[in-house]
């Protein structure tokens, strides 16, 4: 069955992690993606390992981060720093529908290879450039990555052990957040962007910026911020709403409790024989809790170290409070419901073994997913520029000058 977006094409001018992340969700759901690479050496993401080995135990060019980020897409080989290689660009878009870039504000003008330069050659293009601040403002100019973005957007000071605590220091998350979100952002906006065109036949410019996306991604704190002017301060793994909500000790290990309401509370309190808890006025109300929280904490922490996590999880399951492992990688994928949903896949590669990749999240009844590998670097090359009637020996050409 077709994807829903089968028979759109993508120019991806992208590299690492926001962009990338972008344009694998469309190729997910049935887009052509046309992934464009630097000659020889690729994404940058192809020389951070670890790294896949092909079918002799030799190293590829394809690693963790590279296949985590470009199921699905093909990769051609153009050097756009040259004039011949820009104007393949440029050729390549007469017919695509959607532009993707990652590169810092205004890098691509001098190639002419910006919005204005594509739209000359594809007027109705929906072109997509994301950059760390935007095409506005004193920041444009500036390069930005994850960790930057992170810390700027207020996001690093929310997060990492309580303020009080020794040698207390924000923490950053271990994947690239603000770069996956700003890719999330992104592909909304190209999907508003194609709706707005099936509706009236124009293109249009979509700056996205990982500083907007990273300060919206605040959510609550942030909007808590503009409403009282209250700065929020890190509390760790306690929750600065409800209670408790928090990382526990059991026998064998640590669970998450997630209490959020006083039934939940009450049920809790049967489960650790302690039912009469529920009733003491200092924690009968979650209001209450949060005030009395460390002498909570001090009342229901040893029964907890009395059972495994897996006891805890289940007794929690079948009373409905709120409750799970703090898993790591092996136990998350060993996992009954992660198997059930399939979420780890196996895909023939080209390298000549089956990789496993994590498949998308998005489930559609009518029009499923289709999961592809990512590609080895400028394997469809030739493929391609042949479909823009290059000759054989024309490609060999650009590729002996180092265009391809």
């Amino acid at each position: 069955m077709a994807g829903v977006l089968s028979g759109v094409r993508v120019l991806d001018l992208s590299r690492v992690v926001s962009g990338p992340w972008c344009t694998q969700i469309l190729a997910d759901l049935g887009a052509e993606v046309i992934k464009i690479e630097r000659p020889v050496t690729g994404d940058d993401t192809r020389q951070m390992g670890p790294f896949l080995e092909d079918a002799d135990h030799k190293p590829t060019d394809t690693t963790a981060i590279f296949m985590a980020c470009n199921r699905g897409k093909r990769s051609v080989t153009v050097d756009v720093g040259t004039k011949e290689g820009a104007d393949l660009i440029r050729e390549l878009a007469r017919d695509c529908d959607i532009f993707v870039e990652n590169f810092k504000a205004g890098a691509l003008t001098k190639f002419g290879l910006d919005y204005d330069g594509i739209r000359g050659v594809r007027d109705n293009i929906i072109y997509c450039s994301i950059t760390g601040f935007g095409h506005s403002g004193p920041y444009a100019e500036r390069p930005a990555y994850d960790f930057i973005m992170q810390a700027m957007s207020g996001l690093m000071s929310t997060v990492g052990p309580r303020e009080d605590a020794p040698a207390s220091q924000p923490m950053r998350t271990a994947v690239p957040l603000t770069d996956m979100v700003t890719g999330l952002y992104a592909t909304i906006a190209i999907f508003a962007a194609l709706r707005h065109r099936d509706a009236t036949g124009q293109g249009q410019f979509i700056d996205s910026a990982m500083l907007d996306a990273a300060v919206a991604f605040n959510a609550n704190l942030g909007v808590g911020f503009l409403l009282n002017g209250k700065v929020p301060k890190r509390n760790g793994n306690t929750n600065a709403v409800v209670c408790p909500s928090d990382v526990f000790a059991a026998e064998d290990g640590d669970i998450v409790l997630a209490i959020s309401n006083d039934s939940q509370f009450r049920s809790f309190c049967d489960l650790i024989d302690m039912p009469d808890l529920a009733k003491d006025e200092r924690f009968s109300t979650n209001t209450a809790r949060f005030a009395n929280r460390d002498a909570l904490y001090e009342i229901i922490s040893p029964p907890l170290k009395q059972a495994p996590t897996a006891i805890w999880v289940a007794r929690c399951a079948k009373a409905n409070v709120p409750c799970g492992p703090i898993n790591h990688m092996h136990e998350v994928f060993a996992d009954a419901q992660v198997r059930h949903r399939e979420l780890a896949i196996n895909v023939p590669h080209g390298s000549g073994k089956k990789v496993r990749l994590i498949r998308s999240p998005i489930n559609l009844s009518q029009t499923p997913v289709e999961h592809r590998a990512p590609p080895l670097l400028g394997a469809d090359t030739d493929a391609v520029l042949g479909e823009l009637g290059r000759s054989p020996d024309e490609i060999e050409r650009l590729r002996k000058a180092g265009i391809l």
